[in-house]
C-alpha cells in the first residue's frame, strides 16, 4: 500500500510517498501545514516573492506580467521527479515581474516571480 506524507524539513515542506512492504508499528508525528509557495517581502514592501518549492523544470507558465491573479490561481507548471505541480498564487494581486522561463531547471528557493 503506497502512502502520501508531508515532511518538513528547514521550514521547506516536500510531499513524498511511501510504499509499505512490512507492517510494523509506530506513531507518525505530524503537524497540519499547507504545501504552498514561500511568502516573502521583495525589494518592494508591497511585493510578496513566490518561490519554487523544490528543484525543477518550469513546464508552463500561465501568466505574464501585469495579469491580475487571485489567491490559489495557478501561476506556472513545475516539474520534478516526472511529477507535474501547479505552483500557485499565494495571494490576490497584480504580477509585477517573471523571473523565471519556459524549460529552465530552477532549484529549491529560487524565486519565480513577484507579485503586487
Amino acid at each position: 500500500m503506497i502512502k502520501t506524507y508531508k515532511i518538513k524539513i528547514e521550514n521547506k515542506i516536500y510531499e513524498v510517498e511511501v510504499e509499505a512492504i512490512t507492517e510494523k508499528e509506530g506513531n507518525i508525528l505530524s503537524t497540519p501545514e499547507v504545501l504552498a509557495p514561500s511568502k516573502e517581502v521583495g525589494e518592494n514592501l508591497n511585493e510578496t516573492v513566490v518561490e519554487a518549492p523544490m528543484q525543477g523544470v518550469i513546464i508552463d507558465i500561465l501568466v505574464k506580467i501585469g495579469d491580475t491573479v487571485e489567491a490559489g490561481e495557478t501561476l506556472l507548471t513545475l516539474e520534478a521527479m516526472k511529477m507535474e505541480s501547479a505552483i500557485v498564487s499565494p495571494i490576490n494581486g497584480i504580477i509585477s515581474s517573471i523571473s523565471a522561463n519556459k524549460g529552465e531547471t530552477v532549484n529549491s528557493g529560487t524565486v519565480l516571480m513577484s507579485i503586487k
